[in-house]
């Protein structure tokens, strides 16, 4: 087989004109005439900020990257009874930016559940219609009970007052004197903070008991958002002050954690970092630790009977304190409970800080047998592979811990929702469904340890960095544990998004997005896996991913960053990329409008003579002429022979002399390379391609031909860099087409696919049947609902 491939677009008058009447600007190019639309335009110098000492035009950290450490020593108490926390924490400030800085700002999340918080006053409902009960509990809840810290007190290192303003879920410390470079500020502050009933109000922390008539009334403490943060004070935007409304996530400055949790005597507490008091375990239980250390499956560190026990007889006083250090970490959560089962398992890494890392599970009862046989071997997944795709675990401890939270993440300890449910005989057994919601809930947040917990991107400015980036990670991950596995990022199921009116572009900030499931997680994650397999390929993708990863661990990457990085990497150009998946709501729907074959004509008269005569032979006789001969009708040259002659007795193609000597003639003439080029008798095919969507991508071709024999071609985007509506395609081949499709393997997540094929093919589609209204009746009330299901989808041949 002998075959190439040349692009053809055309429109060079059209874009020759719009270029000689195009306005001169500073700035990006504007358009004043024609149709040229440029979807490779660069974004340097444009819309990315410029290059500086402290982030560089490669993606990497400047050599004058700078960032403020904060470091806390913090002794908090749990009040069982009040669902209280009490606390005192210690907080030193380095300012290692270049400013001098009169002020430091905290965060105070938990104050969006003061009753007049931002969060609280904006907060709507789904329609004016119907109330469900979970908002009445709610507002009943809010009647009687209301969150945010209490009783502050703040010191400085002299123990006198220092005066702060609160402004809704941000507080502001005036500085006695300013903080200059490299110098350092410890103040204290004292707090109290009244945990909310989660599964009542929401959020990411608060208590769950078990009160219903079958449980035994024993209850589960997440604490998160805890104690008040300082904020970040960034190279790129000075204080991060954007409130905390309730969807956009938190970026932290690094530092070390040295933590007193006091609990009541019975519980059991997990936390950022390591057990600094590994005596409070029982003797049995550091035996079991230890040995969990090395096993091949999951130890349990407190047994079921142990847990059992304690649920059984409550400890009615006493307390104990654990203490835990965490260096380098930009958060602490911790939980506590005394329903809780732990188990553990060692996970081999390749390094030689921590060559062990131990994966820990924490869960009641009431979470079996579930959580025995996935949470920590999920956990233990997840580290094999997003150290293989990003970065080396850095730290001591990975954990997943059961509780009300749905799932959400902090730094080496993670909160996860999914249990089994109760059977009407009282036993406890899990679906399907629970299964992969726990596996996949467990890598998503164990995931996000490393992004954003390592990797510190800015999740209230752009969520998508790290929710986004982790998806993508969960989703070879889950493709890595069961190639069946639900998972979010396959392109074929971001289409029905894709074409929503509820589409705002990747990078809007989180607290303005209309679906934060779908802009956020699922989106950029199928970007990133169609830009791995379909765009840049594995080895490119997985080396410029890592690169990003690690230049990035531990520091505050941005967007540009990362689109930088992967470029420079690569080298690969993506700004066509990142402006059509990231900054529009375009989306991906390219059609075969229409595939046509061209052959040379011969300069031999009789075979062009052949050629015509089979092509006329082909067209269908004239409905005319064989209604007469069915009616038995003759025409004049059947029944009078004398009007025949040589013109009947030859056709329009046969050849004579003179065309014979013409063509001789000019074959004389001909140079060589005509003479060459007229001897090509491949076929020449041309695809028009139409660009329906507005999103350049790749065009994937499949071609099948009369032998039984197909070929698929990867047209890169640029193909689109010229005209990018429509463009023509030439493939040459010496095999003959039958049939063409694009985007065979449904990787580009295009939304139509009843263009992707030449001829069209018929697309299957199921719809459920209606029942049989009233004879007489209207069927097509403005209140009936109309149901448009999608084609039918089968899995496509990998």
């Amino acid at each position: 087989m002998r075959g190439f491939f040349l692009a053809a677009t055309g429109l060079v008058a059209a874009l020759s004109a719009g270029m000689a009447s195009a306005q001169v600007s500073v700035g990006p190019v504007q358009q004043t005439t024609g149709t040229f639309e440029d979807k490779f335009r660069q974004f340097e110098g444009e819309d990315w900020p410029s290059p500086t000492d402290y982030r560089s035009a490669s993606g990497a950290p400047g050599f004058r990257y700078w960032q403020q450490k904060v470091d806390y020593d913090i002794d908090v108490s749990l009040d069982e009874p009040t669902r209280t926390l009490t606390g005192t924490e210690t907080v030193t400030y380095t300012n290692n930016s270049p400013d001098r800085l009169g002020y430091l700002w905290l965060l105070l999340d938990q104050q969006n559940y003061r009753r007049a918080s931002i969060a609280e006053r904006t907060r709507t409902v789904g329609d004016a219609a119907t109330v469900s009960v979970g908002e009445v509990l709610r507002v009943q809840r809010f009647q009687e009970w209301e969150g945010g810290f209490n009783d502050l007190k703040i010191t400085g290192p002299d123990g006198q007052d220092l005066t702060y303003t609160i402004t809704d879920t941000l507080l502001r410390i005036d500085l006695p004197q300013t903080l200059g470079t490299g110098e350092s500020f410890t103040f204290t502050i004292r707090f109290t903070l009244p945990l909310p009933e989660t599964n009542v109000v929401g959020g990411r922390s608060g208590y769950e008991c078990f009160t219903k008539a079958w449980e035994d009334g024993n209850c589960i403490f997440l604490a998160a958002q805890w104690f008040p943060r300082l904020a970040v004070y960034s190279d790129y935007e000075g204080w991060h002050q954007a409130q905390f409304l309730g969807s956009g996530e938190f970026t932290l400055e690094f530092g070390d954690y040295d933590v007193s949790i006091t609990a009541p005597a019975d519980h059991v507490v997990a936390a950022t970092g390591e057990l600094a008091n590994p005596e409070i375990l029982s003797e049995a239980q550091r035996s079991r630790l230890a040995q969990a250390r090395t096993a091949d499956e999951p130890v349990y560190i407190v047994t079921p009977a142990e847990a059992a026990a304690a649920e059984a007889s409550p400890a009615r006083s006493g307390t104990r304190t654990w203490h835990f250090v965490a260096d380098n970490v930009r958060d602490f959560g911790w939980a506590a409970s005394r329903k809780f089962v732990w188990d553990a398992l060692g996970v081999e890494q390749d390094s030689t800080e921590h060559p062990v890392v131990m994966a820990m599970s924490f869960y009641p009862k009431e979470a079996r047998p579930l959580w025995d046989a996935y949470s920590t071997k999920a956990i233990a997944h997840t580290l094999d592979v997003y150290n293989q795709f990003a970065l080396t675990y850095p730290y001591p401890t990975a954990q997943s811990v059961n509780g009300p939270v749905g799932g959400m993440e902090y730094p080496m300890i993670t909160f996860n929702g999914p249990r089994p449910v109760r059977g009407d005989d009282g036993s406890l057994t899990y679906t399907e469904r629970a299964k992969t919601g726990l596996i996949g809930v467990v890598i998503h947040e164990v995931g996000h340890t490393y992004f954003p917990m390592i990797v510190n991107s800015d999740e209230r400015q752009w969520t998508w960095m790290d929710e986004g980036l982790n998806s993508f990670l969960q989703f070879e991950a889950q493709k890595l544990w069961d190639p069946d596995f639900p998972s979010r990022g396959e392109p074929r199921d971001i289409v029905e998004y894709m074409i929503s009116q509820d589409q705002v572009p990747v990078m809007t900030q989180s607290d303005s997005l209309l679906q934060f499931g779908n802009n956020a997680y699922a989106k950029p994650a199928t970007a990133l896996v169609i830009l791995r397999e379909t765009v840049m390929g594995r080895e490119l993708f997985d080396r410029a991913f890592r690169e990003y990863s690690q230049r990035w661990m531990f520091k505050r990457p941005t967007p540009f960053d990362f689109f930088r990085t992967m470029e420079e990497s690569s080298g690969m150009d993506l700004d066509w990329f990142w402006r059509g998946w990231f900054y529009t709501t375009d989306h991906v729907d390219i059609a075969l409008d229409n595939v046509v074959r061209v052959n040379l004509q011969s300069t031999d008269p009789d075979e062009r003579a052949r050629a015509d005569r089979e092509r006329f032979r082909q067209q269908p006789v004239s409905r005319t002429a064989a209604v007469n001969q069915e009616a038995g009708i003759q025409t004049v040259i059947e029944r009078d022979s004398g009007v025949l002659d040589y013109y009947d007795e030859t056709d329009q193609f046969t050849v004579t002399a003179t065309q014979r000597r013409d063509a001789a003639s000019a074959a004389a003439r001909a140079d060589a390379d005509r003479r060459r080029a007229q001897g090509f008798r491949d076929n020449i095919y041309r695809l028009t391609f139409s660009n329906v969507g507005g999103l350049v991508m790749p065009v994937i071709v499949k071609m099948n031909f009369a032998d039984g024999t197909s070929e698929t071609v990867r047209i890169p985007a640029e193909i689109w860099r010229r005209n990018s509506q429509r463009v023509v395609w030439q493939y040459t081949s010496s095999r003959t087409l039958v049939s063409a499709e694009l985007d065979p393997l449904w990787e580009t997540a295009d939304s139509d696919r009843s263009n992707n094929s030449f001829p069209q093919s018929i697309v299957p589609s199921v719809v459920p049947l209606a029942p049989a209204g009233p004879q007489g009746q209207n069927r097509m009330r403005d209140d009936d609902r109309r149901v448009t299901p999608d084609s039918l989808r089968t899995r496509p041949a990998s």
